[in-house]
């Protein structure tokens, strides 16, 4: 019989906080990417960077905002890496992901999906980060990178193209989002 691995009272309190955000994470990545798939890919990569990267967490933090900013790094670099093994445009990846699904592999989404994945990636994020995660303008700003005051604005442009979206104008934003994209 193997030897058992001792597990120190601070990895195992880790590992239980890190257990605890995975459904936010899981939520976050499906938010971003659209994809389920790619979503469960994204969050167990983070998982990963986040266990190995165990020491450079102070407990008592904010493990949300910390495991949030892993992903969304992550998946940051994963898009400058296909964007570097494909001769896609980034207006042509982000149609592809607005698409009709095709009817051998059906795809039912809410229309708040639809609108959030017709919404500029940096709006979708800010959205999810402040809207639908909770996080404060403060921590959302934080984890994107950016000044409080961008986030704001991302924010509250994204709500006032989603509330269109949703309200039917969908043909009028689409036309201005690929416009600006």
């Amino acid at each position: 019989m193997p030897d058992r691995i001792e597990v120190s009272p601070a990895d195992e309190g880790f590992r239980r906080e890190l257990l605890g955000v995975l459904p936010h994470l899981r939520a976050f990545a499906r938010g971003l990417c659209g994809r389920p798939d790619f979503a469960d890919d994204l969050v167990q990569e983070a998982t990963i960077k986040a266990w190995v990267a165990r020491d450079r967490y102070t407990p008592g933090t904010n493990m949300r905002a910390w495991t949030f900013a892993i992903l969304r790094n992550h998946y940051l670099s994963e898009l400058r890496r296909s964007r570097r093994q494909t001769d896609l445009d980034e207006g042509a990846v982000e149609r592809m992901l607005v698409m009709d699904a095709d009817q051998e592999g059906p795809l039912h989404l809410s229309d708040m999906e639809t609108a959030l994945s017709k919404l500029a990636p940096e709006r979708r994020e800010a959205v999810l980060l402040v809207g639908a995660s909770g996080f404060s303008y403060e921590d959302a700003a934080e984890i994107a990178g950016c000044p409080i005051g961008t986030m704001k604005s991302r924010v509250a442009r994204a709500r006032a193209d989603l509330a269109r979206l949703l309200d039917g104008e969908a043909d009028a934003v689409t036309a201005r989002l690929r416009k600006a994209g």
